[in-house]
């Protein structure tokens, strides 16, 4: 592994906001990956998509709406580093919300000198994913509540005795704040239904296990709610299982979320390092653009 990048050190941020909320995230995501095992594997992973987003589903938690850190069971409140959201800079259209998803979306210095963009770089516009009643992923188009969503696509190139990692970044923008709580929610409720779940190609997702928590739970002083994913990846061309790894936050009408991939050579710990990286500065860049002045 090269000493210099990403793996060498973890982290890497040089906003000290953004590594107060990298570190509670890291333990958050920590915890979400109690009990999965740190496997080295051969290159590949494949990400989750993110969840679809709509109305209540049976067996899913509702949204927070808004922060109550006091009232909900496991552990002590986090302090929080959430701004008040401003209802004025709420995309009112989907050009306007293409607009925002440039603003939080990152590129490659957001993870490291190691990484790589991947081709193609960026997901088709209009399409959306889900989870149907076989655990299977479909495309299909975006919700009535989905102003736009894209995901960008990540590499880092097989080198060094490890294999190569592959990264994702996705960011949604909703019509109203209940969305993306939804979406959270949803996204909950897909792993206790899924955890093996079926991505295409010879592709699939295994032994996956999920946290939800609201603001103030237990670590999560960095969104309005968390949601960790861990599991393995295994693919045809790729073999496996190799570590697999998401994490999604929650911002007003915004979510945002990355998935790792780990490779033979790579730990669990070094996927779930990058994944915090990239979620940890898409949520500062969504307080940037649609934070309460002052």
């Amino acid at each position: 592994m090269t000493g210099s990048g990403v793996f060498g050190r973890p982290g890497g941020l040089r906003a000290r906001g953004c590594a107060t909320a990298a570190a509670a995230l890291l333990a958050l995501a920590g915890c979400a990956a109690e009990g999965t095992p740190d496997a080295e594997g051969g290159p590949g992973g494949s990400p989750r998509p993110p969840a679809a987003s709509g109305g209540a589903t049976a067996g899913a938690p509702a949204p927070s709406g808004r922060p109550d850190p006091s009232g909900k069971p496991g552990g002590g409140a986090a302090p929080s580093a959430v701004p008040a959201f401003d209802p004025a800079k709420q995309p009112a259209d989907a050009a306007a919300a293409r607009a925002l998803l440039d603003r939080v979306l990152v590129d490659t210095e957001a993870f490291g000198p190691d990484v790589r963009r991947s081709s193609p770089f960026e997901s088709r516009p209009g399409r959306w994913p889900v989870l149907d009643a076989d655990c299977v992923w479909q495309t299909s188009g975006l919700p009535p509540g989905v102003l736009a969503t894209r995901t960008r696509y990540f590499h880092i190139p097989a080198g060094d005795g490890r294999g190569r990692v592959r990264i994702s970044a996705t960011v949604t923008v909703h019509r109203d704040p209940s969305g993306s709580g939804w979406e959270t929610a949803q996204a909950m409720e897909e792993v206790l239904r899924c955890p093996q779940q079926v991505l295409g190609a010879g592709e699939r997702l295994q032994n996956l296990w999920g946290a939800s928590l609201y603001l103030g739970e237990q670590l999560n002083g960095w969104t309005e709610d968390a949601f960790s994913e861990s599991g393995e990846y295994v693919g045809e061309e790729d073999g496996g299982p190799h570590p697999y790894v998401w994490s999604q936050g929650q911002f007003g009408p915004v979510t945002m979320a990355v998935a790792g991939r780990g490779a033979a050579g790579v730990t669990a710990q070094a996927v779930r390092a990058l994944v915090v990286q990239g979620t940890s500065r898409m949520m500062l860049q969504a307080h940037g653009a649609l934070a309460k002045e002052g």
